[in-house]
């Protein structure tokens, strides 16, 4: 929705990007909630997906050491990359994932995305949005990994 709002109002694309990724993060506070409040509702969207049994193994891996940071890369790959962001954010409220990181995450890695698309859009207009079509997930999970790598290495390298 980014690429058509913004080729439609160009000089908007900040306020396209602002927005979309405000209520995104909104949305996954919700997704959040559902995952701590309505468990049993939540298990039914994860099951959907087919994701239950990783989400139990999980919480054995999050009591591990390393397995927050574990979790902080598959939530910023899950917000930047087209994959069921819903399922990440709900289950981030069924294993009680600290509140405060998982939404300055989500405010991260959507509005890194959104920016990107919303950037680009203004720059490129429709020919960026026929190579979202063809490349987008591709383009967006590679410099999701790209970006999580450094990370970890970053933190490695400080640690």
């Amino acid at each position: 929705m980014i690429v058509p709002m913004v080729v439609a109002k160009k000089d908007d694309y900040i306020k396209i990007f602002l927005i979309a990724t405000l209520f995104s993060a909104a949305g996954g506070l919700f997704g959040y909630f559902l995952g701590s409040f309505f468990l049993e509702a939540s298990m039914y969207v994860i099951e959907i997906y087919n994701y239950e049994e990783k989400v139990y193994a999980l919480q054995d891996k999050l009591s591990t050491r390393g397995g927050g940071i574990f979790w902080l890369g598959v939530l910023f790959i899950a917000g930047f990359t087209p994959l069921p962001f819903k399922v990440f954010t709900i289950t981030s409220g069924v294993i009680g994932f600290n509140l405060l990181i998982f939404f300055l995450i989500c405010l991260l890695s959507r509005g890194l995305r959104f920016f990107i698309v919303a950037y680009f859009s203004y720059k490129f207009g429709h020919k960026f949005g026929k190579l979202l079509e063809k490349k987008g997930v591709f383009l967006f999970s590679v410099i999701g990994l790209a970006i999580v790598t450094i990370a970890v290495f970053i933190y490695f390298l400080i640690k």
